[in-house]
């Protein structure tokens, strides 16, 4: 479950095309087939007209069934303080999706993980802030394991835990407000797909 793809997904083939010289953080604008439009600078991009954009995100599991939660951090521009899956990120123009999880891990986790594998790939989402602001991906979701023992960054992490997967869903309808839209509706798709985590 956990092996390389053999090529680049469709998604990864389909964003050769855009290219650009800046050094600033950002992200890829999608029409409403997929298809990159362009690219804009991710501090700018999410607001109450958030653009349809390329983004990730990422469950990390071990060989007992868990899943790594994390609580983001207070200063993050969307759902700041919600407990959510293990991390999320945006590739960045001509970046392959499973280069940008990697690196992303490595920056919000301090973590390096196993090669992620693609168990949602056509997600996407829509969720609105009470303050308006919106999130708008395109956000296929992979799955990945630890390589070695996470050292969060207070800028993206506020806090951590292991959480059985099958305990999951009923804590999140328990309190459903404490987890981020993406993560609960990602939860839903993956137990409608019938998925548990690997143990091998």
């Amino acid at each position: 479950m956990f092996a390389r793809s053999a090529g680049a997904s469709r998604m990864e083939r389909r964003l050769g095309g855009v290219t650009t010289p800046s050094a600033l953080e950002l992200v890829v604008l999608l029409d409403d087939d997929g298809a990159p439009t362009g690219v804009a600078p991710k501090s700018e991009v999410h607001h109450a007209a958030t653009p349809l954009h390329l983004a990730f995100s990422c469950w990390l599991v071990d060989h007992v069934g868990r899943t790594l939660l994390t609580r983001r951090a207070g200063v993050k521009r969307t759902w700041p303080g919600a407990w959510t899956n293990s991390f999320c990120g945006h590739p960045g123009p001509d970046e392959a999706i499973s280069d940008a999880v990697h690196r992303r891990a490595r920056f919000e986790l301090g973590a390096d993980i196993s090669d992620p594998f693609p168990e949602l790939p056509d997600f996407r989402y829509r969720a609105v802030m009470d303050d308006g602001t919106m999130e708008n991906e395109v956000c296929p979701v992979y799955v990945a394991r630890l390589r070695t023992q996470p050292e969060p960054n207070p800028a993206e992490v506020a806090d951590l835990r292991w959480v059985p997967f099958a305990d999951l869903a009923a804590a999140v309808e328990a309190d459903p407000s404490s987890y981020s839209p993406w993560m609960r509706e990602q939860l839903d798709a993956l137990l409608r797909a019938d998925w548990t985590p690997p143990t091998t």
